[in-house]
């Protein structure tokens, strides 16, 4: 496969900023909610007080395990954390990958305990934030209330994503272009990705085998809408890997 030049491999995503009582991070889940309600600086102070910095966890650390108490949700400020969950026999099953900004526990909050394993990447940090403190505050404010449904349904809306009868091609297609998306939606490049992920652990998420993942990344190079070294993808015609994916993504 062809080397990407330098100026072309993308960074790990990383959150741009630590927050502080006044503002979020840029990558928060949370900072929507915030600016959509003008929020003044005593509500974005109260609600930065029920935040806890966790971290960093080593690649291959786990954040939490399957069957262990509910207490708070986390929302990755650096890193790539990857969940999943181990069939009676042991198998992996590799439930989804969650990059900066983005929400990890909302799947434990009916049985409270986690229904799946969560593990990081690299070398991951977040922000973990009390469930019972977090629910308690969003019944006194509306914005913060209706993003923590937004967040419940994007996590129900990722899980039903691959659920039908596509071709490898579709399914790779639409990993890159929701993982594009959602970069984009948190600052990052919609171009230029990192992949944390292997690409075994790829073929598990998309229920493909691995070396359909390895010969899919083959095609859409040689076809020339994407370039790869390694971990590092460049989309290089975005309409057409959009239009490939446009089946599983609804549009």
């Amino acid at each position: 496969m062809t080397a990407l030049p330098k100026s072309a491999r993308a960074p790990s995503p990383a959150a741009s900023d630590d927050g502080n009582e006044l503002q979020f991070c840029s990558t928060c889940a949370f900072s929507a909610a915030c600016l959509e309600q003008g929020f003044d600086k005593s509500r974005l102070r109260e609600l930065h007080v029920l935040v806890e910095h966790i971290g960093p966890f080593a690649e291959g650390e786990h954040i939490f395990r399957e069957g262990d108490p509910f207490e708070a949700i986390a929302a990755v400020r650096i890193g790539t954390v990857k969940t999943y969950v181990n069939d009676a026999e042991g198998r992996e099953q590799v439930l989804g990958f969650f990059l900066p900004g983005e929400i990890i526990g909302l799947n434990a909050i009916s049985q409270s305990k986690y229904p799946c394993n969560a593990v990081a990447l690299d070398s991951a940090q977040l922000c973990r934030f009390s469930f019972p403190n977090i629910a308690a505050l969003a019944g006194r404010v509306p914005g913060l209330q209706k993003q923590l449904f937004k967040l419940l349904s994007e996590d129900i809306g990722k899980a039903a994503l691959l659920a039908g009868n596509y071709t490898a091609d579709e399914r790779m297609a639409a990993f890159l272009v929701s993982l594009s998306r959602r970069q984009s939606a948190r600052g990052f490049s919609m171009t230029r990705l990192h992949l944390a992920m292997t690409r075994t652990d790829i073929a598990n998420y998309l229920r493909l085998a691995s070396e359909s993942v390895s010969r899919g990344f083959s095609r859409l190079q040689d076809a020339g809408i994407v370039r790869v070294e390694r971990r590092e993808i460049e989309i290089t015609d975005a309409a057409r890997l959009t239009d490939m994916a446009r089946h599983i993504l609804r549009e």
